[in-house]
Formats: structure tokens, sequence, C-alpha cells
């Protein structure tokens, strides 16, 4: 097709314009969820806090013995723990990208009732928490100009 045929006729330009677009988002609602790819691990974040406790006492108190019991289950790529000085632990466990969410709740909620008698009685008493997370890759970009133009 030559373009002078869509210069001297712009009303036939918009209208195909138009056309496509409608085409183009009635397909885009119409794709099936599973075209899109799975990026992001499986988190799984386990959280207990230990009043009146310093990070060292946390740490080897209550991180260690859930740590212990949790490594190694099933599908884990790694875990991270941090220990606070307000009493606060919080440890996350990576799973494989293929790992069904509610399976590793499960699985890490196990192996932390296995932890359970090793924790103080402070802890046990105010509960250790474990719940799954979805993490969300957002891509935020900031363009400037040094010099404000």
């Amino acid at each position: 097709m030559s373009p002078t045929i869509f210069i001297k006729r712009p009303i036939l330009a918009s209208v195909l314009s138009i056309v496509v677009v409608i085409g183009g988002l009635v397909s885009m609602s119409g794709l099936p969820v599973n075209q899109y790819p799975a990026i992001t691990p499986v988190q799984v974040t386990v959280s207990a806090s230990y009043p009146g406790a310093d990070a060292e006492t946390v740490a080897n108190t209550v991180a260690a013995p859930i740590e212990t019991q949790v490594n190694g289950v099933d599908n884990m790529l790694y875990m991270q723990s941090t220990s606070s000085a307000t009493g606060e632990m919080s440890l996350t466990v990576y799973f494989d990208i293929n790992t069904d969410p509610d399976t590793a709740e499960v699985q890490v909620n196990n192996r932390v009732n296995l932890a359970l008698p090793e924790l103080p009685d402070t802890v046990r008493a105010s509960g250790v928490r474990v719940e799954k997370r979805s993490a969300s890759i957002l891509m935020l970009i900031g363009i400037y100009s040094p010099d404000g133009r």
C-alpha cells in the first residue's frame, strides 16, 4: 500500500488505527494468566517478638533454633534473618519460582512448630507468625537533567 492513500483519506487512516487498537485491547484482555512468567521467588516470612531482649539474645535464643529447623525445607533457595535491638526477629525464606506458596507456608510452619519447644516462654506466649509474601518487582526509572533543562 502506498502512504499517499492514507494521506489523501485521513478518515480511513483514523478508522484503521482505531480498529487496530481495539483489536489489540481485545486480544490482550483475552490472554490467559499462565502466559505471564513467574519472575519473583516465593517468600515465606517468620517473625517473632522477644520483649526486652537485645539483638544478640534474640539471635541466639529465637532466630538460631528457628533457622536450624527451617533450613533444608523442600525447594528452598536461601534464607535471610534479622534480629533487632527491640526484640524483633524476622526470617525470610526464599523458594524456587515453581513452588506453590501455600505448600511452602505449610512446610515452614511445620518446621517452626518443631522449634517452638526450644524458644523462651515469652516468645511462645506472644506467638510466632508465619506468612507467605508476594514480592512484586516494580521498576522505577527517574530521569533528570543536572543543569535543569
